[in-house]
């Protein structure tokens, strides 16, 4: 266990900040209860990191992993695809549509990118790293290793779906994850939270709250 104010970020660190978007906030089609509360947490969190990438679900309608896709499928059902079980989805974060722009309240300014995931309409995408066949990469794992980021600390929406893929296909890649708990919020389908805290306690990933971490304040570089 760590104590209150016991993580120092680093320079090597990188805030993965993951799809903190409309359809996913109240109001949203994809909704995840209590979801706007983190947006403050993370922008508090935020200001100790000079490296963050926001990332965003960017899907084609008519996508693979929406229930309506589906004759006589809805949302929350399975079914099995090309690369294993989809969960099927309301429709939600359809590219170029309010729903899924990224939350207006979020204050992060010196995110150097916005990685969208999801664009490739017969396969899904939760990770930032790797597509739900796992195989299509983001380019995301080189990206950080290009810059000589060698520590994840994740926030945003799902934890148990993008967040907690996100995680675990970044300890794959070699990377120390960390999650910090209160800056997620999770759907729960199915006790689908506890089985993702499960493997992502199995896989190495570190649980933490926003109180661990040693803040400071990073002012963002201007541009060159």
């Amino acid at each position: 266990m760590t104590g209150t104010g016991q993580i120092a970020v680093g320079a090597n660190a990188v805030l993965l900040v993951i799809d903190v978007q409309n359809d996913f906030l109240p109001g949203g089609s994809l909704a995840v209860a209590n979801g706007d509360q983190i947006v403050p947490i993370i922008n508090t969190i935020a200001k100790s990191f000079a490296n963050v990438v926001l990332t965003q679900d960017w899907h084609t309608e008519g996508h693979i992993s929406f229930a309506s896709s589906h004759a006589g499928k809805t949302p929350f059902e399975t079914i099995d695809v090309a690369y294993g079980r989809q969960v099927l989805w309301p429709d939600h974060c359809v590219q170029g549509t309010d729903g899924a722009a990224l939350s207006k309240h979020l204050a992060i300014p010196q995110a150097a990118l916005v990685l969208r995931k999801g664009f490739h309409k017969e396969i899904d995408s939760y990770s930032a790293f790797t597509e739900a066949d796992g195989k299509t990469t983001t380019g995301l794992a080189s990206y950080l290793t290009a810059r000589g980021l060698q520590r994840v600390f994740l926030v945003g929406l799902a934890t148990d779906f993008c967040v907690a893929w996100s995680a675990l296909d970044a300890r794959k890649a070699g990377f120390e994850t960390i999650v910090i708990e209160d800056a997620c919020r999770g759907i729960d389908t199915r006790g689908s939270l506890a089985t993702a805290w499960d493997a992502m306690a199995k896989a190495g990933v570190m649980r933490i709250q926003s109180r661990d971490l040693k803040t400071q304040t990073i002012v963002a570089r201007e541009g060159r």
